[in-house]
């Protein structure tokens, strides 16, 4: 897996949107983060490679996805995301 390379503020911002609403489409996201649909779209993918997120539904192609137990961990511990070196570690060990 590579480096968690989180973009700040969206992928917390999509984070906290998925804690809020529960699962979610990138459409209805868009509204709860004030990011266009098209980068919304760019993330999820990336976040569920990190296992902050996990695409759901009976189809493929739904687009349903909603927060992990290590999205929730990253998403109470974002203060920390750039204060320290092992941020996955931290996460990982928090969940």
């Amino acid at each position: 897996m590579a480096i968690m390379r989180l973009r700040r503020p969206t992928d917390f911002l999509i984070l906290e949107a998925l804690e809020e609403t529960g699962r979610n489409v990138a459409s209805n996201l868009e509204s709860h983060t004030g990011k266009s649909r098209q980068n919304i779209n760019t993330r999820l993918p990336v976040l569920a490679d990190y296992g902050l997120v996990r695409k759901i539904g009976p189809k493929e192609r739904s687009g349903l996805y909603e927060i992990t137990p290590k999205g929730q961990a990253a998403l109470a511990h974002r203060d920390e995301y750039r204060r320290v070196g092992g941020f996955e570690q931290l996460i990982e060990d928090a969940k």
